[in-house]
């Protein structure tokens, strides 16, 4: 089991190096950073305009 070559051990491998206390500021302020500028990218998208909806006419009661 120590010699897994799977794409855990990749993963592992990368979680392991990251996660030591010189990586793992340089990890904490890039994820910082990603998620700093896809919130800012986010809140400058523009809503998709709806087609202006005519007012519906109601009919009305008859009088009398």
């Amino acid at each position: 089991m120590d010699n897994d070559t799977g794409p855990n051990s990749a993963v592992q491998r990368f979680v392991q190096w990251a996660i030591k206390p010189p990586q793992s500021y340089a990890v904490y302020l890039v994820c910082l950073i990603l998620v700093f500028t896809l919130s800012f990218y986010a809140g400058t998208l523009k809503p998709k305009q709806a087609p202006a909806l005519s007012p519906v006419a109601t009919p009305a009661a008859p009088r009398g």
